[in-house]
């Protein structure tokens, strides 16, 4: 899994104890528990794509995450970033070519554990949480 897709997902569970810590889901092995196992995966990079994908990404979220995974990335995104190749470089390699391969994720709100096999997350539910 990705970390621009890792940027799109949220805690689904109907009773969450706090809808607002749905999102950003959080990596355990990041506080020193079950470790998360990262490959970076070589990807052509495309500058327009990267520009484009800035609006629709959360920012702080991404920032936080990438910072746990022990993954470089600006705190802030620049002025002009189409402009900036070293930015373009690191937000490439954060979203693109960086791939958990395993490890869980949870939910800061319920603390609902989501588990990643082979570079796939499983967000499927229980009846009991749908």
């Amino acid at each position: 899994m990705r970390l621009i897709t890792h940027n799109m997902l949220k805690c689904h569970v109907k009773n969450c104890s706090d809808p607002d810590k749905q999102f950003p889901l959080r990596f355990k092995g990041t506080a020193g528990a079950e470790e998360v196992k990262l490959e970076q995966i070589e990807a052509e990079r495309n500058d327009e794509f990267l520009v484009r994908m800035l609006p629709r990404l959360e920012w702080g979220a991404l920032a936080i995450t990438a910072g746990e995974l022990n993954i470089p990335l600006p705190d802030k995104v620049p002025s002009d970033p189409a402009a900036d190749d070293g930015f373009l470089q690191a937000l490439h390699t954060a979203i693109l070519e960086m791939h958990v391969l395993e490890g869980t994720m949870f939910c800061n709100g319920c603390g609902h554990e989501y588990k990643i096999t082979k570079g796939i997350p499983n967000m499927l539910l229980g009846e009991h949480e749908i």
